[in-house]
Order: C-alpha cells, then structure tokens, then sequence
C-alpha cells in the first residue's frame, strides 16, 4: 500500500482551520500545507511579527492573531473574539522537559502549554466547531502518570520529562472524556490524536532527550512528523482515533491508525481528570 503524504490532502476550500503553536515546527508545516489545499488558516501564536515573517510568499490565506495557551487571560480573549464556524481546530502549541515555571495564573507552565490551557480552549469554543478537534500528543504519554490531586505539580518535587510525560498523557484521556460527551449529546463533532512520532524539530533541543535526534533513522525530519496531525485533521476517522507513524514504536514512518497506551483509556480516570481541570481553570479564572 502506498504511503499517505500530504499531496494526498483533500480539497479543503471553504473550511475554516485554527491552529495553536502555528508560527514554526509542526505546527507551521501544518498551516502551511492545509492553506495549500485550500484552507482558511487561522494561526494563533504568541509572536504575530514571526508569523507574518514565516509565511511571507507561502500560498494560501493566512490570519494571524495572537494566541498564548499558557495564559488563560489569552485563552479567553481568543475564544471570546472568535466570531462564526470552526471546522477544525488543532491543538499543537507545546513544549517539552522545561524547567520547573509557573504561569502568570501560577500554573504549571509545562502542564498548561500542553493541556490545561488547551482544555479551556477547546471548550470555550466547543460551540463554534463543526467538524473535529485534533489534539497533537506523544508516545511519551504512555510513560506518564496523573496525580490527580496534585496534576499541576504544586507539592511534589518537579521533574520536567515527568511532567512532559503527565501532560501528554492528560491530552490522551481528554480526548476520550471529550469525545464519550460529543457522543453522549449525539454531537457529530470528533476528538482525534495525532502523535508525530520523534520529529526533529526544536521542541526538546534544551533536553537531554535531544540526543536522539542524532539517530535520523529512528526518528522523522518535521514534514514527515507533520502527517499525523494532517491525517487526523482531514481524514475519515471515528472518534477518539489515534494516529501515529507506521513504524516500529511509533517513532518514525507514515501515518496510520494506532492505539494510545492502556493508562490513555481509563474512562474512570478520564471524567475525574476532566472534573479537576475544570475546578482548577474556574478557581484562576473567577
């Protein structure tokens, strides 16, 4: 069978697409390739001049607005904003192994780059999508572990992979408890994953972990790493599907449908998860 590339991409004129963490890495390749094929591409970044930058000459209709999923002031602003339909938002803003950093709501920075900021995202603007969220996460999760009484890492001693490995993890049952209300409303919306394998973008260049990304054969150069997030966005996919690279591990390869980890499928663990997070971006939002 034929590899799936993004020339395979359907025509996706007239759809509207908000990306997060669009201004560079996957995230660009991303936008790039959906305005290619026709797309409204909303990009929301936290450096307007660096994006305008990125896609001078690029084909397609861009809009660029600001957009930081770290700070729920941010958050709300965008999604109070946003006028009309979404057809896809995709949330791929992310950062991996940082030091220990709270928030200017005094949140874990790493935890609310990956998830907690984009869970509030995803629900203030539930009611504007039409078609899919598509939540970018790692094969990591399946190392993680969620202490729900402490998931924003205020108690115990801070380990950034740990909390990299947490929050990818989080992003995995937020699908499922998004998608089990999607389909308990008899919503027509779907919650997909998307997981770019190892890409040899910038994302974990401060880590140790970096040191793969001398192993070009086990890992995928960024357009490859991109075509996860692009299948799931523009694919025909049940709900909660996850979509990683065909390879050994799901490290490199094409994009195919795969299964997350065991600790990603806990339905219980999912609804507590999802009710402590709303707990905690109400109790820093009120």
């Amino acid at each position: 069978m034929t590899s799936w590339t993004a020339n395979d991409l359907p025509d996706l004129t007239d759809r509207t697409v908000v990306i997060t963490g669009a201004g560079r890495g996957l995230g660009l390749i991303t936008a790039r390739e959906l305005a290619r094929a026709g797309a409204h591409v909303v990009m929301g970044v936290r450096d307007i001049h660096k994006a305008r930058r990125a896609v001078a000459g690029l084909a397609g209709t861009y809009d660029i607005r600001p957009l930081d999923v770290s700070d729920l002031t941010s958050v709300r602003a965008f999604s109070d904003s946003w006028t009309g339909d979404i057809d896809i938002l995709i949330n791929n803003a992310g950062v991996m192994d940082i030091p220990a950093a709270r928030t200017a709501d005094g949140l874990d920075m790493q935890t609310t780059t990956n998830y907690t900021g984009p869970f509030l995202l995803t629900t203030l603007l539930l009611e504007h999508i039409t078609d899919r969220v598509v939540h970018v996460t790692s094969e990591l999760h399946k190392q993680g572990k969620i202490d729900l009484d402490d998931f924003d890492w205020r108690t115990r001693k801070h380990n950034g992979m740990q909390a990299y490995q947490a929050s990818k993890l989080a992003v995995v049952l937020f699908s499922l408890e998004l998608q089990r209300r999607l389909t308990a409303t008899g919503s027509g919306i779907r919650s997909v994953l998307a997981s770019p394998g190892i890409a040899r973008t910038s994302l974990a260049a401060h880590s140790r972990s970096n040191v793969i990304n001398r192993f070009t054969f086990l890992t995928n150069d960024p357009e490859r790493g991109a075509l996860s997030v692009l299948y799931a966005a523009t694919q025909e996919l049940p709900g909660n599907s996850y979509v990683g690279p065909d390879g050994l591990g799901g490290f490199r390869g094409s994009p195919v449908l795969r299964r997350p980890g065991k600790a990603g499928l806990d339905s219980a663990m999912a609804s507590r998860l999802w009710d402590a997070t709303a707990d905690l971006v109400g109790a820093v939002t009120r």
